[in-house]
């Protein structure tokens, strides 16, 4: 991809990435000391795997649908939904379906 994110000029986030078969793509934003804005973009069945992170996630879902399992609860959420994720919780995800995500890392 070719496109660069410029402050104060309009967007539109499908020009920023693309589904890939068979794989997770994901596309830096904004790096921040306080915080990271991430797109991702899943393929059907592809996710990742359980990890924790030290910092509360905000995640929006812009395409498709996903499965979140956060402390072993599963929420699958889909287009136009959000989902706050909480520091130190294990947590994964599987895409039901393509889907593409806005992932805010929120450091302290």
């Amino acid at each position: 991809m070719t496109t660069t994110v410029v402050y104060s000029k309009p967007i539109f986030w499908k020009n920023l990435i693309k589904y890939q078969k068979g794989s997770v793509v994901s596309r830096e934003i904004v790096k921040k000391s306080t915080s990271t804005v991430t797109l991702f973009a899943f393929d059907k069945n592809q996710g990742l795997s359980e990890h924790t992170t030290p910092f509360d996630a905000l995640v929006q879902i812009l395409d498709g649908k996903g499965e979140f399992t956060i402390d072993g609860v599963s929420h699958t959420i889909g287009k136009g939904e959000m989902l706050l994720m909480p520091a130190g919780y294990p947590h994964k995800v599987v895409a039901q379906e393509k889907f593409i995500m806005l992932l805010t890392m929120i450091k302290e």
